[in-house]
């Protein structure tokens, strides 16, 4: 099982934060991953794929398992976690964190 661990500073209020996280959230859909939120927790479920988004005071930590099934469809974790990172990037880009 690979494990990615993305973290994105921020200096916006959690519910602005959980806003932003949205294009990640539709990224991951496209997938068939869907996202359960609980306040500012959310976790995430799919066929090979399990994980959590956590909305902080000063940052956005995103932990993404994959499975078997998901390496068997030919998910490669480094490709994963660039995309990751660059979306959320975006997502906060223009702010001073």
């Amino acid at each position: 099982m690979s494990e990615i661990r993305v973290s994105q500073p921020h200096n916006v209020t959690p519910a602005e934060a959980k806003q932003k996280v949205q294009g990640f959230q539709e990224m991951v859909e496209k997938y068939g991953v869907t996202s359960t939120w609980s306040g500012n927790q959310a976790t995430l479920k799919g066929t090979g794929v399990s994980g959590s988004i956590s909305i902080a005071p000063k940052s956005v930590d995103i932990v993404i398992k994959l499975g078997m099934m998901a390496r068997a469809f030919g998910v490669d974790p480094v490709k994963l976690e660039s995309s990751i990172r660059k979306r959320l990037k975006a997502a906060f880009e223009g702010e001073a964190a």
